[in-house]
């Protein structure tokens, strides 16, 4: 930027200011912007959808003791002593279905953004002030690009 300012005191005794500035500016932009992302998921499930266990037990005990007896004539005697034992038992298990499922996923994500901007721009400015004995003038000019 470049300043050029004047004060001067004429010859016919009136006042004399000039102002000029030019001047350039320069801006630039740059920028990245980066994104790396990911997401799994894992699932599973197991069921078991019948179950059955049975048992049965049976026990049988049996005891006994007999007497017979014959009169008069023909004497007639018997006994007889007995046991009676019986067991028996079952059991049974039994699965009818059993199902199982697993699953799973993955993704991944990328995005990258850039962004470049450049700005230029120019400037002039310039002032004059004109004052004399008779009333004083006053002029005003302003450019830019």
């Amino acid at each position: 930027m470049s300043d050029y300012e004047t004060g001067d005191t004429g010859h016919d005794g009136g006042d004399t200011y000039g102002n000029y500035e030019a001047g350039q500016d320069h801006q630039s932009l740059d920028q990245l912007h980066q994104v790396d992302a990911s997401e799994s998921n894992y699932d599973n499930q197991f069921n078991v959808y019948e179950q059955d266990h049975a048992s049965a037990e049976s026990t049988s005990f049996d005891q006994g003791h007999q007497v017979s007896y014959t009169d008069p004539s023909g004497a007639h005697y018997e006994e007889s002593d007995f046991t009676s034992y019986d067991h028996s038992a079952a059991e049974t298990d039994h699965i009818f279905a059993a199902e199982g499922s697993e699953s799973a996923s993955s993704s991944e994500f990328h995005q990258l953004d850039a962004l470049q901007a450049r700005l230029d721009s120019a400037f002039t400015s310039m002032t004059e002030i004109n004052g004399g004995n008779g009333g004083g003038t006053a002029e005003l000019g302003v450019a830019s690009n």
